[in-house]
């Protein structure tokens, strides 16, 4: 991964910290309380130790302007439909669009650090911007972010020559277990049936799923999972490259745009933890951490000679692009 002309290494990840409404800003907040400045991002045990560092740490870390205009994207459906309560909800709207062309206005990286909040005690482990230069990242994180929704992922990073760390934060965005937003599903499937129920658009439906004619064509193609080899139809997902509600009427019943994956690697498709490439290789994201990747057999740049990739270029494109949780330039 090239950051500022250096070459860095993923080394390990904090994978999800969820974003409480105590933590935003109030103008994003559900309950009445005024909130806190301060991250909580786990309890103070080895683990978090041997990841963020000593008692009192501080971490030199950074925000990339193309990850918070995708969250924005991401978020977009809940600022301007917003599924939760918020207090403020009928300026959400105008909200967005304010912070859009403010984050349009930034440099690509943004820089600043985070130390420690030792002089809390008990076994929770918090983190607050260090100085005042780095207050301006921090309190971006608290006005863009929506409580429940948004975790961040932190990705420790090397330098491969001077062996320095950095940390790579990162905010997701995840609609209580799905990654695209219940009203973008709802309109499309609204959609498809006031067009009236034909064979084609019941066949529509049922791709969203994994099932009727896309799920058939696809086993034909792909009659087994390209990673682990399972063959019994019955552990298979038909999994689609470019998500169902983001396809047009021919992308989403097209065998061409999908894989038959088992569960596990389907999840990790979907939520982009992983993604392949026109030459077959797949790509691990930063974003989960290494001893996951290990445990369940994955490597970065490992090709599969067995995942069907004809046919698949522009899909494989759009994942990369929209659904990676990666970085372009590491690729």
């Amino acid at each position: 991964m090239l950051i500022n002309g250096k070459e860095y290494i993923p080394i390990e990840a904090k994978e999800k910290i969820t974003i409480a409404d105590s933590f935003v800003v109030r103008a994003n907040k559900i309950g009445s309380g005024n909130g806190e400045a301060k991250l909580y991002v786990g309890n103070d045990n080895q683990e978090n130790r041997d990841f963020f560092g000593r008692h009192g740490f501080s971490i030199k870390c950074f925000l990339l302007k193309q990850d918070l205009l995708k969250y924005l994207d991401e978020t977009k459906e809940e600022y301007f439909k917003p599924e939760q309560p918020y207090r403020n909800s009928s300026k959400l709207r105008e909200l967005w669009l304010e912070r859009y062309n403010k984050v349009s206005s930034f440099s690509e990286i943004i820089w600043f650090d985070m130390t420690e909040q030792y002089q809390i005690f008990g076994p929770r482990m918090y983190i607050k911007y260090s100085d005042i230069s780095s207050r301006f990242a921090y309190d971006l994180i608290r006005e863009l972010s929506l409580p429940n929704i948004t975790y961040i992922s932190i990705a420790k990073l090397r330098d491969t020559n001077s062996q320095d760390t950095i940390f790579y934060v990162r905010l997701f965005a995840d609609y209580f277990g799905e990654v695209i937003h219940p009203s973008v599903v709802e309109e499309e499937e609204k959609a498809i049936l006031e067009d009236g129920n034909t064979i084609v658009n019941r066949e529509k439906l049922r791709a969203r799923k994994g099932q009727g004619e896309y799920r058939k064509k696809l086993l034909e193609q792909c009659p087994f999972c390209p990673i682990t080899l399972i063959s019994d139809d019955r552990l298979l997902i038909a999994s689609h490259i470019k998500p169902w509600a983001k396809s047009n009427d021919f992308e989403k019943t097209d065998p061409y745009n999908g894989f038959m994956f088992t569960p596990t690697i389907d999840y990790l498709f979907d939520r982009g933890f992983i993604t392949f490439t026109i030459n077959q290789e797949m790509l691990l994201s930063p974003f989960l951490s290494k001893m996951t990747y290990s445990k369940l057999g994955l490597s970065d740049r490992k090709k599969y000679s067995k995942l069907n990739v004809d046919g698949r270029k522009n899909y494989l494109e759009y994942h990369q692009k929209e659904i990676w949780k990666g970085r372009e330039s590491s690729r």
